[in-house]
């Protein structure tokens, strides 16, 4: 060996007193094991030695299949702070709460300022995709249809009134403009569609998943936005409309603007949609003639007036019911 290569050499060597590094690789369960990063590859196949307390982990069949030995040992931070020393490169890959009790001795033995430390990094291998907590609301729900005795034994029948509720919290939630309860009506109404399809997948003659909900869905959507996924083009909100309305009819060769409009909304809501289907589909209608003390056609003109220019019938009287509470209360004061 020349002087240059034995330089080389001497300088690319740890030396006794490198207090060496230490990595910390995290990894998410939402995403399928053995996914990982290259850098989370190349720090696996270049460590010194690469600890992992449990022995279960998802990730080891795949490290093993790598070729890469794990070492099964729950080390304490001050074990591995002097394992590292002489510039040894550890790699600990943590339970999958992260192991805080590891993370906050080393945090201390840090700030302690008597340790000299290695150098520690925090190496995401795999991150969470947008969505990924939609996978552990699966999961949750799995588990309760199976082992909660109420959970268990709900029907989607028996869940309607929930449904309906939610759906109620939610447009109070979003009329009185609070993020908070908007969250977590969301929330809430999510569940609703989570727990129904979770109901279906146990129906014997024709069941279907949660997946296959969101598949329908993405499928409808694409295919009634020609102008985002197709050739088609739209400028205005009406033009999207009028496509959405036009994939509609043909999806479900419906003979009338007016079906599949239920029914059982409420009567101003329902007057509102006909109304607006109506005039979307260019139909042009007479009122229905009754008497002039007929409430419901004095309503029905109203809605269908308010639909007209642009405003939500439903919301409006939710509105104005709210101001006639306040009023309410306001007098019950000062009675």
């Amino acid at each position: 060996m020349n002087d240059s290569s034995a330089s080389a050499s001497s300088q690319s060597s740890p030396s006794a007193d490198d207090p060496g590094r230490l990595v910390l690789l995290t990894t998410s369960h939402r995403v399928a094991p053995g996914l990982l990063s290259w850098p989370a590859w190349h720090a696996l196949r270049t460590a010194d030695q690469v600890i992992c307390p449990d022995p279960s982990h998802p990730q080891l069949p795949y490290l093993r299949e790598a070729g890469i030995t794990v070492e099964h040992a729950a080390p304490s931070g001050r074990e591995l702070v002097d394992r590292a020393a002489g510039g040894r490169t550890l790699l600990v890959i943590p339970a999958a709460d992260g192991d805080p009790a590891l993370t906050d001795e080393l945090a201390r033995l840090a700030g302690s300022g008597r340790v000299r430390m290695p150098e520690l990094e925090l190496l995401p291998a795999s991150y969470d995709l947008p969505g990924a907590r939609l996978l552990d609301l699966v999961q949750v729900m799995d588990r309760i249809r199976e082992e909660c005795p109420w959970s268990g034994r709900q029907t989607s029948e028996g869940l309607v009134k929930y449904l309906i509720e939610e759906a109620y919290e939610l447009v109070e939630a979003i009329e009185d403009g609070d993020r908070d309860a908007f969250r977590e009506e969301l929330g809430d109404v999510l569940l609703q569609v989570v727990f129904h399809a979770r109901i279906a997948e146990e129906d014997p003659e024709e069941p279907f998943s949660i997946d296959d909900v969101a598949g329908t869905i993405v499928e409808k959507l694409i295919r009634r936005h020609p102008h985002v996924f197709g050739s088609e083009t739209a400028q205005t909100p009406e033009e999207v409309k009028a496509h959405w309305m036009r994939e509609k009819a043909a999806e479900k060769k419906r003979d009338s603007v007016t079906d599949g409009i239920p029914l059982d909304q409420p009567a101003l809501a329902l007057a509102a949609k006909l109304a607006s289907r109506a005039r979307t589909g260019g139909v042009e209608v007479k009122l229905p003639v009754g008497s002039a003390h007929d409430f419901g056609d004095r309503l029905l003109e109203l809605a269908i007036s308010a639909e007209s220019k642009g405003s939500d019938p439903e919301a409006a009287l939710r509105a104005a019911a709210r101001r006639y509470r306040d009023a309410i209360r306001d007098a019950e004061k000062q009675a």
